[in-house]
Parts: C-alpha cells; sequence; structure tokens
C-alpha cells in the first residue's frame, strides 16, 4: 500500500506526532477491517481523539508551513476587523478580489476565492465528477483534487510515473490523454518532490493541450521559485487558453491556519464551478482582512523566502555531511531516501520529538522534511545523526 498523505491527511499525523514511543508502533497500523481505506493512506487513528490528548511535536516539520508568518500587517489587520466581524465581510472580499484581479491582469469575475485552495480544489473535483471520465495527473504528487473525484465514483485517475530526475512527465501526460479525459492537473512545483518543470515547456505544453482539455496548475508553491512573475501559468489564462490557476496564501504569506486561496480562469469556468464551491462564504472577516492587507507585502514575503532558504542550505549541508543524497527543492520542504523503512524512519524521529513525512515510492523510501526555523533545522539535525 502506498504511504503518500494529503492535506485532508495531516491533521491525523499532526495529531500523533507527539505521543511518546509507547504510542509509535500504533500510530503506523495498517488500515483494518472496518476502517475507512484510501488508496493513498494507511492511517486510520481518529485524529479528533488524538488532537484532544496529544500536543504537536517540539520540532513540527510535516506540514509544510511557513514558521515566519503572518506578517504583522496580517496580523494587526486581524486584531482591526474583530470589531465588526458581526458582520458578513462581502466589501472587503470583493476588494481582495479585485486587488489580485489587478494585480494579475484579469477581470474580478476570473477570480474565485476560498478558505484555501483546497475548498476550490474540491470544488473542481464535483463539478468534475458530474461529468464523468478521467483525470490524468503525475505519480507522486498532491493528491486531493484527484482523490475527492475519484470517491464520487464516477471519476477514473491516471496516474503517471515522474521522470527520473522526479519531475512531471509531461509528455507522457500529454500521451495518457483519450475521449474520456476531463482534465489535467499538474502541480507546479510538485508535491511531494519539490520539483519545478521547465516553464518555456509547460507553457507550450499548456498552448497545446487546452485544446483537448482543461488544464488544471496548483502553484501552491511558486512563492519560493526564483522568478514566481516568469513562472506562473496565469499568462496562459490572459490568452484565453482552458487553463486554470490555482493559488494559496497558506504557504509563504503563513496563512496555513486562516485559510485564504483563490483559483484564476476563464469566466466560463468561474461560473461552472461557482455552484460547487462555498466562494465568499468561507472566509472570515479577519482572515479576509489579513489577506488583504498581507497581499504583494514583497518586503515581509522577501525576508521569510531569505529565511526558508537559509534553513534549507542549512538541511542539506546536514544531509551531505551523513552522505544522504536529496531532491534538489524549490519548495519550503526537501524529500531525500532514507536507509530504513520510511515508517521506522518516521517512528524513530518522533521518539526524538521530531514530526516529519514518511513516503515510498519509485522503489525507494523517503522522507519529506518541512523546511522550518533554524532552530527547528537544528532539531531535526540532533535527531535525525541519532538514527542516520
Amino acid at each position: 500500500m502506498n504511504h503518500q498523505m494529503n492535506r485532508r491527511n495531516w491533521i491525523k499525523t499532526s495529531a500523533l506526532l507527539a505521543g511518546g514511543a509507547s504510542l509509535i508502533p500504533s500510530v503506523f497500523n495498517r488500515a483494518t477491517a472496518g476502517a475507512s481505506a484510501s488508496p493513498t493512506s494507511s492511517w486510520t487513528i481518529r485524529e479528533e481523539v488524538l488532537l484532544r490528548e496529544f500536543p504537536n511535536p517540539k520540532t513540527r516539520l510535516f506540514a509544510n508551513e511557513n514558521p515566519f508568518g503572518p506578517s504583522d500587517k496580517a496580523k494587526k489587520a486581524i486584531v482591526d476587523a474583530m470589531n465588526k466581524s458581526y458582520q458578513y465581510p462581502f466589501a472587503s472580499l470583493f476588494e481582495l478580489q479585485a486587488k489580485i484581479a489587478a494585480h494579475e491582469g484579469v477581470k474580478p469575475e476570473q477570480v474565485i476565492l476560498g478558505a484555501g485552495s483546497s475548498p476550490l480544489l474540491h470544488g473542481t473535483a464535483l463539478y468534475l465528477a458530474k461529468q464523468g471520465g478521467n483525470i490524468i495527473t503525475g505519480d507522486p504528487t498532491y493528491e486531493d483534487l484527484p482523490e475527492k473525484a475519484v470517491a464520487l465514483k464516477s471519476i477514473d485517475w491516471v496516474k503517471v510515473p515522474l521522470t527520473s530526475e522526479h519531475k512531471l512527465d509531461l509528455d507522457e501526460m500529454e500521451k495518457r490523454i483519450n475521449d474520456k479525459t476531463l482534465m489535467i492537473y499538474v502541480c507546479n512545483p510538485n508535491n511531494p518532490t519539490g520539483t519545478q518543470v521547465d516553464t518555456a515547456k509547460l507553457k507550450a505544453f499548456c498552448e497545446r493541450v487546452s485544446k483537448k482539455v482543461l488544464v488544471f496548475v496548483d502553484e501552491a508553491y511558486i512563492d519560493y521559485t526564483a522568478d514566481p512573475k516568469g513562472t506562473t501559468l496565469i499568462d496562459c489564462v490572459k490568452k484565453g487558453q482552458n487553463v486554470v490557476v490555482a493559488r494559496t496564501f497558506s504557504k509563504l504569506y503563513g496563512f496555513a491556519g486562516l485559510r485564504v486561496g483563490y483559483v484564476i480562469g476563464q469566466e466560463s469556468f468561474a461560473k461552472a464551478i461557482e455552484p460547487f464551491t462555498a466562494g465568499f462564504a468561507c472566509i472570515s472577516a479577519t482572515s479576509g482582512a489579513a489577506a488583504l492587507a498581507a497581499y504583494q507585502d514583497t518586503e515581509f514575503l522577501a525576508g521569510a523566502l531569505k529565511k526558508t532558504l537559509a534553513s534549507k542550505e542549512y538541511l542539506y549541508s546536514v544531509l551531505k555531511k551523513d552522505g544522504y543524497s536529496y531532491i534538489p527543492s524549490t519548495t519550503n520542504f526537501v524529500m531525500f531516501p532514507v536507509n530504513m523503512d520510511a515508517e521506522r524512519f518516521t517512528e524513530e524521529m518522533l521518539k526524538r520529538d521530531v514530526g516529519v513525512r514518511p513516503w515510498k515510492f519509485a522503489g525507494k523510501d523517503w522522507c519529506r522534511v518541512s523546511i522550518g526555523t533554524m532552530e527547528e533545522m537544528e532539531g531535526f539535525a540532533q535527531a535525525f545523526k541519532q538514527i542516520s
């Protein structure tokens, strides 16, 4: 069974990443009879019980969060918005929608807001499931959208292995298109590998493929790339192509717990999925105000990125020193192959109060480490040296 996990599962893992050595054996039990089985996960612990009983690990490196955020501007906006939080925040959210549209050079009607990008991925899954057909993705990749669509029983999931460089194989994905294909999902940079495909190749891919099927590009981690503006596929949307781009404030903006995201596509797409999303209704007044204040706060974003890159370079040095290879990452997480079963490695790190993610793919056992503060990375290094 595959041991990848997605955003829906992360709470389960975060809850169980701290109970001490005595809890570890039960944490990684495989799915049992009567448990709800998932094609991508063997975690069966009830998260609500664990969240109530156990704290998070001291060194929390399993959820790809930005430990340096949110910004001071966002925090102030949250406080200021509380006085009128009895009101629905329509005005501020319309303003946020317009601000995003103006910055990206699209119409406000092409921007759909959500409480993080997840509700918008789910809405797209519902929209596709209504039609029936198949979705093509890389493997492994971020599985929230296709997993939700498959759960509705009318969608087949075509998984295309990554290249030898652990990047999305765009050529093979294009070859897999048939008369039942509804969409190709492209997570770029990709989660969990942290790799990025060549921008020119991806733009050419979108121009060709979008004439046949919808191309959904998830850019959750684009703010960590060297050139976000040059990397984004929003230009394809502006050219009228059948392309959708998803963004989230959960990463570099530090809004993982505040929950704000959006998608940008053609107006026809926006109208099509709107009935399947909660839209403005799912964003709180405080989160909306924070996003409005933080959006394109270049000083904060640059500072958070600089600290993230420093922590990532430190992690690279730790791995190199102990003779480990790793996948060069353009995100705020790093994957490297481990010299033992991935679950056992995770268990051993948990015993040392460090939470990381296990994966199995390409015939190897992997660990994915989110980038934390320098203190957190030093905590990882100390635990890692004891078991490496």
